[in-house]
Formats: C-alpha cells, structure tokens, sequence
C-alpha cells in the first residue's frame, strides 16, 4: 500500500515540469503564457537560485501566481538521501535521489582556493570503463539540465557555503548527454545564474572525439579533462571500450586542435591500477605520447570496486610515474 501511494505521488510530480530545466529567457516565456507579467519571472529565477523548494516560500509573489506555479510546475531539487564527511579534509559525498527514484552522487571539497563541487550528468553510464563503478549497471536516463543544477543549489542550502568551482566528472559521460550540458553551462555562467566563471569549470571526457571539436568552439574558456589511463591503444581499449571507436592517435590529434583553438590547457585523468598502467615502460610512453602538447597529467589512485578485482598501484609504482 505504501509502495503504491509513493507511486502516485511520483507520478503526480512528473506530470508537471520541471521550473529548473528553464533558462531566464525559457522561463519567461512560460510565465508570459500563463498570463503573468515578464517582470514575476526574475523574482522566480531569483528565488530559484537560492535553492529554494517550495514555491510558498516565495514571498512576494501573489497567492494566485503561486498557485498556477503550483498545478504547472515542480522544483527538481533533489532528496538528500546520505552524507558522507571526510575527517581529514571536510569533503562532503552526497547520495540524491531525484522524483523518479534516481539515484547519483556529488562531491563538495573545500579548497584554499574556493569550494568546488564535482556534480554528475548523468543516472549511471554506458562507457563501460571497467575501473568505473559508475558503469556496472548501465545507464539508466541523462540528467536534465536543471537536475545538474540542482545538485549545486542542494549542496550550498545544505552547507550553507557559496560553490565557486564546478567539475563535471561524477557519475556519466557528459559529451553523451552534450544538449544538457550545454544549457547548464549557460545557466550557471550567467549573471542571473549561479555567475560562476567559465574557467572555474572543467568538464571531463573518456574521448568522445566530435564533440571534443564541437566544445572548443561553444566554450573555449571551460576547462577539459580527458580520461586517458594507458598511453597504449590495445590496453586502453581494454580499460576503456570507447578507444575501440575513437583510438589514441585520434584522440591526440583531437586535444592538440583543442590547445590550438582554445589555447586552453588539457588534463589528461590518469587512473593508477597494478600491473596494468604503472610500469616504467608505461612511464616512457605516456610521455612520449604527450611530449610538447599544453598539458598536465592528474595521477589518481584507483578507488577500487570489488566487482571489477582492479587493484590500485603500490605507492613505489606511482612514484615512477
């Protein structure tokens, strides 16, 4: 019976629309046809923008706006189902759960420079690294362009800490849901938005070619990260399904017109696993692989999965590389 009535009311809630999938410009032409006049749309944005999640606690807004914003729309702001916090560093991991039921993670970490959040794009991933266990289930939707907003908002209400660096690198691949990831961009970079710059964000790929290109030319001030874990093609492609379609040399071709057109800087994500990516040979070749592109490479320790059976390097290993 419970299951039943948590049913409805999720079926409720997705008949109406979702009033943070709406740019400023989007959202006064919603507010123009419901018959209201252009200038309520700033103070709804405004009130969105501070996370708020309930269209009552709008309080300058008239009764009979509230209502019609009611009946047509919801506030995707998601559930904070569980928070995990670091000891040491006061990182903070968050479980949200969206109106269908889904679930994804997003990370706070405080910085000397500023706070910045690691949000997803998408509910699980089809990209199938295997050392990823975002992948294990699949994907299962793409995340609107107000849910990856709305995990910002949910994390500054919660701490009550003003973000100013964003890192699309959660749970997803981003260039696979790019339409959403486009307007998010957009709304978060604007003035009326979160006005946060575009080179405080990076977005991170696995090597999605053709819209490596088609991201240098709509934001070449944001910064890239590539997922690149083997400077070899037949063991990346073992690591990393999508080198099968796009292969290394097609991928470094692909970053080198990104640093010429951008003349922004590319970090290339290198994935530290035992005795598949950390020998010294490894060492030689991603150099070589690299040598006079703009560049930096990020080593990580692999956060190992205990259905894949990858095991993170030895810390002798990775000080070689």
């Amino acid at each position: 019976m419970v299951i039943k009535l948590v049913s409805m009311l999720k079926g409720l809630i997705m008949a109406k629309k979702n009033i943070l999938d709406y740019s400023l410009d989007e959202l006064e032409s919603e507010i123009v046809s419901i018959g209201e006049k252009k200038f309520r749309t700033k103070q709804i944005f405004g009130f969105l923008m501070k996370g708020i999640n309930n269209f009552r606690e709008m309080i300058n807004l008239p009764n009979l706006l509230v209502e019609k914003l009611e009946n047509d729309y919801y506030i995707g702001m998601p559930v904070v189902k569980n928070v995990q916090i670091s000891k040491s560093d006061g990182t903070r991991k968050y479980l949200f759960e969206f109106a269908d039921g889904a679930n994804i993670e997003s990370v706070f970490m405080k910085y000397k420079y500023g706070n910045s959040i690691c949000i997803s794009s998408q509910v699980g991933c089809k990209m199938g690294c295997k050392f990823c266990a975002s992948t294990l289930n699949g994907l299962s939707r793409n995340l609107t362009k107000g849910e990856m907003l709305a995990q910002i908002l949910a994390v500054e209400k919660e701490c009550n800490e003003r973000i100013n660096h964003i890192v699309v690198m959660g749970i997803g691949e981003p260039f696979d849901n790019y339409e959403n990831l486009f307007g998010f961009l957009k709304v978060v970079n604007s003035k009326e938005g979160l006005n946060i710059g575009l080179r405080n964000i990076t977005v991170s790929t696995c090597g999605r070619i053709p819209m490596i290109s088609r991201f240098a030319q709509d934001f070449p001030q944001v910064n890239l990260a590539i997922s690149l874990h083997s400077p070899y093609d037949e063991n990346r492609s073992k690591i990393m399904p999508i080198n099968k379609k796009y292969g290394l040399d097609e991928l470094i071709k692909a970053c080198k017109e990104y640093t010429d057109i951008t003349h922004r800087r590319i970090t290339f994500e290198y994935t530290l696993v035992n005795g598949s990516n950390d020998s010294k040979e490894d060492a030689h070749a991603l150099s070589g692989l690299l040598k006079g592109m703009l560049c930096h490479v990020n080593l990580i320790p692999l956060n190992e999965v205990s259905e894949t059976g990858l095991k993170k390097s030895n810390r002798k290993n990775a000080l070689v590389l």
